[in-house]
């Protein structure tokens, strides 16, 4: 386990105006850790990612099993953070029963003609099950706000779309994500903070690198260009939405092994908070597979 003094850098906390530029995008930002090297960092993460995946294999049978909750697990950043890979690795030995990945790309006629959370409540995880969103219902407060031309497709009702706008989209959300956590769905919100050096870096490897040239897609260059537009949008909306029922983590996604790790222990400490349990049978169910068994042992072979 992660000790708590460094998780807790990493969150948002509810009600505090975030400046991205004050939280770490690479592990030797992280106060403490440079001094340790590199490689003791490093192989530490190693371990700290694989304890965690065995946790939540059990944590998540014991979700299963328990049936009063479900957990939406929220991912968002800026193209080449690393959003696939996290998922891919953190969630490796997971029960693919028991686990959903939904990624929302641009919205269809029939989604423009709802309210634009219509479209990620159809996706919700049901109790017992883990719900992974690769880009969210935040899309709608992030890419929209950079592009405000894509309101117009929403077909909204007239009027204007200033603060007051994207307050009440705020609202939205926080009220949307409120009604799950009441009714047993636990939010947990990943933003994966990628330096624009890094982003440069991984864009070239994906030039230059032939097994990678499938990666690479010139929107997102186009989008690289609105740099500064995304992360005051990412901060606004990171700081009207990190709240005490479904907070955001801000990690740090400069280096994929400790973003992994990261990720993965913050997964496992949120669903150990639950205190699942495994159903207590009742007397008649009891006498029932004593029955079962007795029946069976008697059994000729």
């Amino acid at each position: 386990m992660i000790r708590r003094k460094f998780l807790h850098l990493f969150r948002a906390e509810p009600g505090k105006k975030i400046r991205l530029a004050d939280y770490p995008t690479a592990w030797d930002q992280i106060e403490g850790l440079k001094p340790l090297g590199k490689r003791v960092v490093r192989e530490r993460a190693a371990e700290v990612l694989e304890r965690s995946r065995r946790e939540l294999a059990e944590m998540q049978e014991r979700l299963y099993a328990d049936d009063r909750y479900s957990l939406l697990i929220v991912f968002q950043a800026m193209d080449a953070a690393g959003k696939d890979g996290t998922i891919k690795h953190v969630m490796s030995g997971v029960n693919p029963q028991g686990c959903q990945v939904f990624s929302f790309k641009e919205p269809s006629a029939e989604e423009l003609d709802h309210t634009f959370l219509w479209r990620y409540m159809k996706a919700l995880p049901e109790r017992g099950r883990i719900g992974i969103f690769n880009r969210s219902h935040y899309e709608d407060v992030l890419v929209v706000k950079v592009h405000p031309e894509l309101l117009e497709a929403q077909k909204l009702p007239p009027g204007k779309r200033g603060k007051k706008f994207w307050e009440a989209r705020y609202e939205d959300i926080n009220a949307f994500e409120r009604h799950l956590v009441r009714n047993g769905t636990v939010v947990l919100k990943f933003f994966l903070h990628l330096s624009k050096k890094e982003q440069k870096k991984r864009f070239l490897e994906r030039l230059t690198r032939p097994d990678k040239h499938w990666k690479f897609s010139a929107a997102d260059l186009a989008e690289r260009r609105h740099w500064d537009a995304y992360m005051k949008a990412y901060e606004q909306a990171i700081s009207a939405t990190s709240t005490e029922w479904a907070p955001w983590y801000i990690v740090p996604a400069d280096n994929k092994w400790a973003t992994r790790a990261i990720v993965a222990d913050l997964i496992v400490q949120t669903l150990k908070k639950l205190d699942l349990h495994y159903p207590e049978p009742t007397p008649e169910q009891l006498a029932a597979l004593e029955a079962a068994r007795r029946e069976l042992e008697d059994e000729p072979d």
